[in-house]
């Protein structure tokens, strides 16, 4: 999809309609200007909320309180190292 957009004097832009729609931007949401061999490349910045359950929850972990997984990770750690 080509669309055009004009820059201001104070160097904004704003992004046409079409564009959000695509990228599926909102008011707040966060964007990432990469510049790449002389052309600018776009992205959403996803929130922690949008990464939740991308990550698979190993099994023996699942249900298990965040302090105990912490814990046992760090005995494990320890252990290694002596």
């Amino acid at each position: 999809m080509d669309v055009a957009a004009k820059l201001t004097s104070k160097g904004q832009v704003t992004l046409p309609k079409p564009v959000r729609d695509a990228l599926g931007l909102d008011t707040g949401d966060e964007i990432l200007f990469r510049v790449h061999k002389g052309r600018a490349i776009l992205a959403k910045i996803p929130s922690l909320l949008d990464l939740a359950g991308s990550v698979p929850v190993p099994p023996e972990v699942k249900g298990k309180p965040w302090s105990k997984i912490r814990s046992e990770a760090w005995k494990k750690a320890t252990e290694r190292h002596r």
